[in-house]
């Protein structure tokens, strides 16, 4: 399946564990952190526009932290205080290699990054920007990837990319079941019905109702973000049925 003719803004969902270095020895590994930049760099330079939602979970994960006893409300809150923490590193290894970005907070802190203003973001993605979203959606009780369906619905995103460390959808864990098999296609209705943990189910139902596609791939692998909007690489697509 070819996605260019398709597809021209995308919201790229970072999970926080790409950043982190091998065998989780650092939370934001910087070389880590500029390989993924650079996998960034090279979909921007064939001209798609770009906006990133970065997960948390590299640092603090405020659901982990409520089943150790903590409030959900402070957890999720310290959640999305490290998604801003993430953003900035994503954000300073992108104009390390000379693209320009803005951060946005759905949290304001003025002094490191911009408020999270729906007009402002349009604007900053027609003059070529990257627009990287921190903080979630700015409440608590909602993913990363709600914060992502989201936003990919508020920006009319033609498409969801999903990184990760996997290459898809499988209709088992692979990491658990060797035998796994991975979709090409799969419908939305199917990953809700069949809990294939793609992205939460709040995620997933935001995307279906505006009709926008989530591609899952790994993105560890290198040049693969460009190959699979290229047509090339391996992935899965998440869409309606109908398509």
């Amino acid at each position: 399946m070819t996605f260019a003719p398709r597809f021209k803004r995308i919201l790229l969902k970072l999970s926080g564990e790409v950043l982190m270095g091998e065998g989780g020895g650092l939370s934001i590994d910087p070389a880590v952190t500029a390989r993924v930049a650079e996998e960034i760099a090279d979909v921007k330079a064939q001209g798609y526009e770009l906006c990133i939602v970065v997960g948390g979970g590299n640092i603090f994960r405020g659901i982990s932290g409520a089943a150790r006893g903590m409030e959900r409300a402070t957890g999720d809150y310290m959640g999305m205080l490290a998604t801003v923490m993430n953003a900035l590193a994503v954000q300073n290894a992108l104009e390390q290699i000379g693209v320009e970005t803005r951060v946005q907070s759905a949290i304001p802190m003025a002094s490191v990054c911009e408020p999270f203003i729906r007009r402002r973001a349009e604007r900053h993605l027609e003059k070529g920007r990257v627009v990287i979203f921190a903080a979630g959606v700015g409440s608590p009780f909602f993913t990363t990837d709600s914060g992502a369906a989201l936003r990919a619905a508020e920006m009319k995103c033609d498409a969801l990319f999903k990184g990760t460390s996997v290459d898809g959808v499988y209709d088992a864990d692979p990491k658990k079941v060797p035998t796994a098999t991975r979709y090409a296609t799969v419908s939305y209705s199917k990953v809700l019905s069949d809990d294939l943990k793609v992205m939460d189910a709040s995620a997933i139902a935001l995307c279906r109702d505006n009709n926008i596609p989530i591609v899952v791939f790994n993105i560890r692998e290198h040049g693969n973000f460009a190959a699979v909007l290229n047509g090339d690489g391996i992935s899965t697509v998440v869409q309606n049925e109908q398509e």
